[in-house]
């Protein structure tokens, strides 16, 4: 691929996911409002630039993104080390994230499961937990969903097979939830800074 090519098709998919994802990206937006003024929390997971991707979020949760304001609650589960690590070590790799669920999920929670097929298993047996337990589940996949679509309250599927431009679309939405909880909880009403 050249590089304008990349520039070419990136905003080629931008598009589709202005016209045909807007809506659904409103539903995670107001369903993880509701539950962060509920005082639950968002729980962020997912497998390599995923679960980058999920640090990063969770980061600009509990720091800031582009406002001062209070810290809002959200765990990447990728973020522990030792969690991560031990887990896989005692009950298998596809259990990273399910027990991790299982020890901070309470009900009303968010789940906010990415994975860019659809189909990693270790993701879609955590979303499936925190349905059990009465969580929310908010998808970010490419292209059909796969196995995570049918987990989901709400399904972000890029239009994309190529895994870069659903890592970026991912990241824009990610930055759009992050804006939006930034600007609706800003109990403080800090300005800018």
């Amino acid at each position: 691929m050249m590089l304008e090519e990349a520039f070419e098709e990136h905003a080629e998919v931008l598009a589709k996911v202005r016209e045909g994802l807007m809506v659904d990206l409103r539903r995670a937006a107001e369903l993880s409002e509701d539950a962060l003024r509920r005082g639950n929390k968002l729980l962020v997971f997912g497998n390599g630039g995923s679960a980058a991707d999920a640090q990063h979020f969770a980061a600009e949760l509990v720091g800031r993104f582009e406002r001062e304001r209070r810290g809002l609650p959200a765990l990447a589960l990728t973020a522990n080390s030792s969690s991560v690590t031990a887990v896989g070590n005692d009950y298998g790799y596809a259990r990273v994230f399910d027990r991790q669920v299982e020890a901070f999920a309470v009900p009303g929670d968010v789940l906010i499961a990415i994975s860019t097929s659809g189909n990693s298993e270790n993701v879609v047996r955590a979303a499936k937990v925190g349905k059990a337990l009465g969580c929310s589940v908010i998808g970010l996949t490419g292209e059909g969903g796969g196995k995570l679509a049918a987990e989901c309250d709400v399904l972000l599927a890029i239009p994309s097979k190529r895994v870069s431009r659903i890592q970026e679309m991912h990241e824009i939405c990610l930055h759009s939830l992050a804006g939006w909880l930034e600007a609706k909880l800003d109990s403080e009403g800090a300005s800018d800074a």
